[in-house]
């Protein structure tokens, strides 16, 4: 079993940044993949960034060369920075991750884009 605390959601203007912070705690034997989704109002939730096992590391369309995703294998924990927001980017982000066949997430975090 594992439980994923996601930190650093708020507001901000647009062109700002912010970066959210996801810890992984609890039976972990080994974390495939980590990775950053998000949800607005009225759309379906999408992926937006994720890290397999601490090398590849996939971005949608949208966010490319915006938001970067890491991880510190150590603390077991993933970051998104998300650099030049845009309103559109208003939405509640989840955290989730891959540990030993199981998938899980965060309780979510909300971000909101705003002048």
């Amino acid at each position: 079993q594992v439980q994923l605390v996601e930190s650093g959601g708020g507001l901000v203007q647009p062109g700002g940044s912010l970066r959210l912070s996801c810890v992984a705690s609890g039976s972990i034997f080994s974390i495939s993949a980590m990775g950053w989704y998000r949800q607005a109002p009225g759309k379906q939730r999408e992926v937006v960034a994720r890290d397999i096992n601490g090398g590849s590391r996939n971005y949608a369309d949208s966010v490319k060369g915006r938001f970067t995703i890491s991880r510190d294998n150590a603390k077991n924990t993933v970051y998104l920075q998300m650099n030049s927001l845009k309103p559109e980017d208003t939405a509640v982000y989840y955290c989730n991750c891959a540990e030993n066949g199981r998938t899980y997430w965060g309780q979510g975090t909300q971000v909101t884009v705003s002048s």
